[in-house]
C-alpha cells in the first residue's frame, strides 16, 4: 500500500544528445531463438525505424522493406540480459587512486548508504560496458556493488549511449546488501554477522518511523485545514493546535522507505545457508520485495526460497565461492523457483565476467541450451520487470539482438553482431 502525502525525490531524465537515429533492419537467421517459442528455423527478424521489432516469422514469408540494412547469422538470440553486475561504476583500469580512479562500485566510509544513487557514477563511455557488449549483453542491472550492508542503489540501463541519460532504462531498481563476513572485511562495525543483522533492523525500523512522522504530519495538516474551513463558514475562530511538523529531510531514510513502501527491491547479496536464512527473516518481518543475490548455498535451501517467493540472481557459475555448486542453476529451475545467472563483481581486472560464457556452463552441468539462454535473457528481464521490452523476440519490444555463427554456447562460435533498438552496435566477429 502506498502512504498518502509522501513526496519522495523525483528524477527527470534530460538527454544531453539525442541516441543516434536507428533504421530499418531486416536480420535472416539460420535459427532463431525467440526465448519467448520455440525456435524458427530459416527465419527473419525486422527491426523498425522506432527501435522496436517489426516483424519475426519464416524467411519464406518474410517482406523485407526497401532500403533495409540486411544482415545474416547463423544463429540470432535476443540481446543478453545481464541482472547483476557493477559494469559502469567499476573500470577496467582496477584503479581506486589517482586521476584514474575507476572503482566506484563501494563506498567505504560508512557501512551504510541507502542514498547514494547509481546514476550518479554510471560511466557510459567506460571500456567494460563496450567489452560486454561486445558479447552480447545489450541490458545490464548495475550500481553499487557487494561488500556493505547497504552499498546504495542500482539502475537498469542498455550498454549504449554517451551519457547515463542515453543509457538509462531504470534510474532507481532496487538496494544492493550485503550479508556476512564480506562486509566485515571493509568496515570495522559490524564484526559479526549477528551484529550486521542488528545493524539492518535498525536501519529499517528508523526508516519506518520516518515514514509514519511524515505521514502524521501531513494527515494532521489535512484535518487543521478541513477545521479551519469549517470554522471559517460557522464564523467561529479556531484554536486548534499547530499541526505537527514533518522530520527534516533525511536521503538515506527515503531511500529505505522506498523499499518498505514496495517502490524499490532489496537485493540482498547472500551465499551461506546462514545467511539466507537471516535474508528471508527480514523479508518476513518487514515485508519488502526481495531479490536473493549469489546463494551459492541455496539448494540446501530451496522449499524455503520456494515457499517465500523469492527469486535469485544465482552467482556466475564458475565464481569462487564457498560451497559453490555447477548445478545450482539446474537445482532452481527443477524446483520451480525464477532465477537468472549474472556476472557479479570481481576482484581480479576485468573486473567482470562473460555472461554467455557462465550460462554455458550452467546448461553443460544439468540446465540445458533452452533454460539457459532463458536465464540470461526472459528470465532476468521478468524479474527486474522490464519483460513487456526486453528478453525474447517478439513484435512490439525493443529490437536488441545478438548474432552467432554457430551455437551461442559451443566456444568455438563466435558473436558477429549486436543490435540494440535498431542500432547496429557492431559486425565485428569475438
Amino acid at each position: 500500500m502506498k502512504r498518502l502525502g509522501i513526496t519522495f525525490f523525483s528524477f527527470a531524465l534530460a538527454a544531453v544528445t539525442a541516441v543516434p537515429t536507428a533504421a530499418q533492419v531486416a536480420v535472416r537467421a539460420g535459427t532463431l531463438h525467440t526465448v519467448s517459442g520455440p525456435p524458427i528455423e530459416n527465419a527473419v527478424v525486422i527491426a523498425g525505424a522506432d527501435g522496436k521489432i517489426e516483424w519475426v516469422g519464416p524467411a519464406a514469408e518474410a517482406d523485407i522493406p526497401d532500403g533495409a540494412r540486411v544482415l545474416e547469422a547463423a544463429v540470432v538470440t535476443p540481446g543478453l540480459v545481464d541482472p547483476h553486475s557493477v559494469v559502469g561504476l567499476s573500470g577496467a583500469l582496477n584503479s581506486n587512486v589517482g586521476p584514474v580512479r575507476d572503482q566506484d562500485q563501494l563506498e567505504r566510509s560508512s557501512p551504510i548508504q541507502p542514498d547514494l544513487r547509481a546514476i550518479d557514477a554510471y560511466d557510459a563511455n567506460e571500456t567494460l560496458v563496450e567489452w560486454v557488449r561486445s558479447y552480447g549483453v545489450t541490458t545490464m542491472h548495475t550500481g553499487h556493488g557487494p561488500g556493505a550492508l547497504v552499498s546504495g542503489q542500482t539502475m537498469i540501463a542498455k550498454t549504449r549511449g554517451r551519457n547515463v541519460d542515453q543509457a538509462v532504462v531504470v534510474p532507481a531498481r532496487m538496494l544492493a546488501s550485503t550479508l556476512g563476513n564480506a562486509v566485515s572485511s571493509n568496515f570495522q562495525s559490524p564484526g559479526t554477522s549477528a551484529k550486521g543483522i542488528a545493524m539492518l533492523r535498525n536501519a529499517l525500523f528508523g526508516a519506518q518511523a520516518y515514514l509514519d512522522q511524515v505521514q502524521q504530519a501531513a494527515e494532521a495538516g489535512t484535518e487543521d485545514g478541513d477545521e479551519a474551513e469549517g470554522d471559517e463558514a460557522d464564523g467561529e475562530e479556531g484554536d486548534a493546535k499547530p499541526a505537527p511538523k514533518p522530520p527534516a529531510r533525511d536521503l538515506s531514510k527515503e531511500a529505505l522507505g522506498q523499499v518498505l513502501e514496495g517502490e524499490l527491491c532489496l537485493l540482498i547479496t547472500a551465499n551461506t545457508v546462514p545467511e539466507i536464512a537471516s535474508a528471508l527473516r527480514l523479508q518476513q518481518e518487514f515485508g519488502f520485495d526481495l531479490v536473493l543475490d549469489g546463494a551459492a548455498e541455496s539448494y540446501l535451501l530451496l522449499d524455503e526460497i520456494r515457499e517465500a517467493g523469492v527469486p535469485v540472481l544465482l552467482h556466475p557459475t564458475m565464481s569462487r565461492v564457498r560451497n559453490g555448486s555447477y548445478e545450482t542453476a539446474a537445482s532452481l529451475a527443477d524446483a520451480g523457483i525464477p532465477f537468472a545467472i549474472q556476472t557479479g563483481f570481481e576482484g581480479y581486472v576485468p573486473k567482470t565476467r562473460v555472461l554467455l560464457w557462465e550460462a554455458a556452463i550452467a546448461a553443460a552441468n544439468g540446465l540445458g541450451m533452452e533454460r539457459a539462454l532463458e536465464a540470461v535473457t526472459l528470465s532476468p528481464a521478468r524479474i527486474l520487470g522490464i519483460d513487456d521490452r526486453v528478453g525474447s523476440i517478439e513484435v512490439g519490444k525493443d529490437a536488441d539482438l545478438a548474432l552467432f555463427d554457430g551455437d551461442p554456447f559451443e566456444y568455438t562460435s563466435h558473436i558477429c553482431g549486436v543490435i540494440i533498438e535498431s542500432e547496429v552496435m557492431s559486425t565485428e566477429c569475438r
